[in-house]
């Protein structure tokens, strides 16, 4: 079999098949709550990637359950897929900040607009803070060393916006 390059969406999947066979929905679920601090999915990223992994012998499906769902397990060669993949340089961050999109069109805005984008946002990232906070304390309780360290990279961000959020203009000049 040719060596198959697969994507970070496709790698996490496969990750997180290490745990056993789950359906989408299910990878869903567990994307979001081990990976949903620093690294985000969607559904449809998952269910377009779920057949692709297939087709690459990387995953089987099982049985169909309830509903038609339909569960993937991970396959010898997928492991070694992932293990390759481990290995790789992982390449640049791919930065994508809403909130900061919008302030860099913050002429173009009314006072109130930033103030409410500003309240907004420093809302999402205290209460995410206070989340991944608690998540990488259960972890590190869980002896999850590297669960952990990945949630204090996501503790470290939302800590970064909050103190950036307090920097940004006020008022829209026009």
């Amino acid at each position: 079999m040719p060596d198959l390059q697969i994507n970070p969406t496709a790698a996490a999947l496969l990750g997180l098949l290490h745990e056993g066979p789950m359906t989408g929905g299910q990878l869903m679920a567990a994307a979001e709550r081990r990976l949903g601090p620093y690294w985000s999915m969607t559904r449809s990223q998952v269910y377009r990637e779920l057949p692709v992994l297939a087709e690459m012998g990387f995953v089987r499906l099982g049985k169909p359950g309830p509903r038609s769902s339909q569960p993937y397990a991970i396959t010898a060669s997928g492991k070694r897929a992932f293990s390759r993949w481990l290995t790789e340089t992982p390449g640049r961050d791919a930065l994508r900040n809403p909130v900061a999109l919008r302030v860099a069109f913050g002429q173009q805005h009314n006072p109130d607009q930033l103030q409410t984008l500003y309240t907004n946002a420093s809302q999402y990232h205290a209460e995410a803070l206070a989340m991944v906070k608690e998540q990488a304390k259960e972890a590190k309780k869980n002896d999850d060393p590297y669960g952990a360290a990945a949630l204090e990279f996501a503790v470290a961000y939302h800590k970064a916006a909050l103190s950036w959020l307090k920097t940004v203009p006020a008022e829209a000049a026009r």
